[in-house]
């Protein structure tokens, strides 16, 4: 008997749905109805004339269709443990029982701007080096799209760099410089104990105005945001209200310790006026990179992404494309086509079938499932509600790794 013919007979059951968010909502004054809050990258500046600067606006999440391939399935969750430890390629100065100013006079020094010339000017970001090696962790978003890279030091000193690796679901990215006889390299420290309303310092080259430095609390832990179409997710992300602006992508968020916890990378948009909110950043948590960045140094590519895969293609379903398939719900995540004998075909799931519930989480779209999956490590089971024609399935899948290179 077929996997699919095993769970047809599996018995058919109404599904309990709560829904279960973890994003940002924002509310109307009229009508008080919770809109989903818009997520930007902080976008490098590119010179388009002499003396002009224009923000380069990348990936804005719109809240539309978003149509996963088989080289990006759905669904993951950050790795539990390590892949690699950085802290033998750190420089360690002593950063305990710092004055502010010591903290920072140390740290600017470890910040980089990273110039990437592309079609339409040099676009400016920054970047933070790791070790001595002259290893420098940045976003992909900073230098995608480039011809070449060089990075500014904090002394001024202008060095060619070349990229050892991306990982764009993650938005991270690591240069390479040959290091000068002098090189600083900022602490990593654990994102885990951050707690909301510790102190941080937000480090990088907003508005291409090198060495700035802002600073703010840690408003919130463990966010979900997308960085729409095309882009990446920042899982368990670090909300800041330091200042972050255009030019900050790649820079550091740093403690009170001088460790750095996290890369500014997101901020957040006003749904009605699409422009960015003031305070509401968003920053890829340090001990993500230090899973993803020992990785790109080591192979060039992510081996081991620690995110959990299903092994399908989906897309939302809503009343539209409920009437053009003939399905029996107007909600959901319809799959499109699934993996030969990967998880999701592994379990019996097929094209057709309408992703409706994970666990206790109802599923009204692919963000939802999205969302849903990030609970899940890699070889854990996920029960899935789901739709076939007019029946009510419940089917276990044992998820899938997600492949990022």
């Amino acid at each position: 008997m077929s996997n699919a013919d095993r769970n047809e007979e599996k018995a058919e059951q109404p599904f309990d749905c709560p829904k279960d968010a973890n994003r940002a909502f924002s509310k109307e004054t009229s009508g008080g109805d919770a809109r989903p809050v818009e997520y930007r990258p902080v976008a490098p500046l590119a010179p388009v004339g002499k003396g002009a600067l224009s923000c380069f606006l990348v990936a804005m999440l719109v809240g539309g269709l978003l149509l996963l391939g088989v080289g990006g399935l759905i669904g993951w969750s950050v790795g539990k443990n390590k892949f690699a430890s950085l802290s033998d390629r750190v420089v360690s100065y002593r950063s305990a029982d710092m004055t502010v100013e010591q903290i920072i006079e140390r740290d600017r020094q470890a910040v980089v701007q990273v110039n990437v010339p592309t079609e339409k000017g040099v676009s400016i970001g920054s970047g933070v080096i790791i070790d001595t090696q002259g290893h420098i962790v940045t976003n992909d978003h900073v230098i995608s799209g480039g011809q070449r890279e060089n990075v500014t030091l904090f002394d001024g000193t202008v060095l060619p760099a070349r990229v050892v690796g991306v990982d764009p679901p993650d938005d991270l990215a690591v240069l390479k410089i040959n290091p000068p006889r002098k090189i600083y390299a900022m602490p990593i420290g654990d994102s885990t104990r951050l707690q909301a309303g510790n102190q941080v310092l937000a480090i990088g080259n907003p508005l291409g105005i090198t060495q700035t430095v802002t600073n703010g609390i840690v408003s919130a832990l463990g966010r979900i945001v997308p960085e729409g179409p095309g882009g990446g997710t920042i899982i368990n992300a670090v909300q800041t209200d330091a200042p972050i602006n255009p030019g900050n992508s790649g820079g550091a968020l740093v403690d009170m310790d001088g460790d750095l916890v996290g890369i500014p990378t997101l901020v957040a948009v006003d749904p009605e006026f699409k422009i960015p909110a003031n305070g509401v950043g968003f920053a890829i948590p340090s001990d993500r990179v230090k899973f993803i960045a020992p990785q790109l140094i080591r192979y060039g590519k992510v081996v081991h992404s620690g995110r959990a895969a299903l092994g399908a293609s989906v897309i939302t379903v809503d009343p539209v494309i409920a009437a053009q398939a003939n399905l029996a719900v107007d909600h959901g995540a319809l799959i499109t086509s699934v993996v030969p004998n990967g998880p999701a075909a592994r379990a019996g799931l097929r094209a057709g079938d309408v992703i409706v519930q994970v666990g206790n989480t109802q599923i009204n779209s692919q963000a939802d499932l999205a969302e849903a999956l990030l609970a899940y490590d890699p070889g854990a089971t996920a029960n899935l509600g789901i739709v076939r024609g007019t029946r009510q399935m419940q089917v276990k899948v044992k998820l899938g790794e997600l492949s990022i290179s």
